[in-house]
């Protein structure tokens, strides 16, 4: 507790009180990326801001049972394994599936769901857990066979 005591303050001494509007600035930047995210995989919005629903349904998004909520709170597996996978996992249901994309959510996570929620270009294309994704044909493009 005594880090995050030293670096509260540290930023406080820095930045002053503008550190709360920079804060309160990636909260509502979160949350608008979010929202978006939801409002691609056809899901409603609004449930970007409700805590609990909020996880249930970014589980459901990329395929997993909402029980796997409990998982998180395996002290080693669910922050050191489980959430860089489900990070990986929603890049995967977006057709995102490099090396570099999966780098960048787990290292960036914020804005790389920023990225993803607010580009034109990305499009979701359904729940990736379990290896039984199939990926689909863009938007407008059907595959030819000649």
């Amino acid at each position: 507790m005594g880090i995050v005591k030293d670096a509260f303050y540290f930023l406080y001494n820095q930045f002053g009180d503008s550190m709360f509007y920079i804060a309160g600035f990636m909260v509502v930047l979160s949350i608008v990326a979010l929202w978006r995210l939801y409002d691609k995989a056809g899901q409603a919005g609004i449930t970007a801001i409700i805590p609990v629903v909020n996880m249930v349904v970014f589980l459901k998004i990329i395929g997993r049972p909402a029980w796997h909520i409990a998982l998180f709170f395996i002290p080693v597996y669910g922050q050191l394994y489980l959430i860089p996978k489900v990070w990986i996992e929603l890049c995967q249901s977006f057709g995102k599936r490099s090396l570099l994309d999966y780098v960048l959510v787990v290292v960036l996570n914020g804005l790389y769901i920023f990225n993803l929620g607010m580009s034109y270009d990305t499009v979701y294309e359904g729940p990736a857990y379990g290896g039984t994704h199939v990926p689909q044909p863009a938007h407008g493009h059907s595959p030819s066979l000649a």
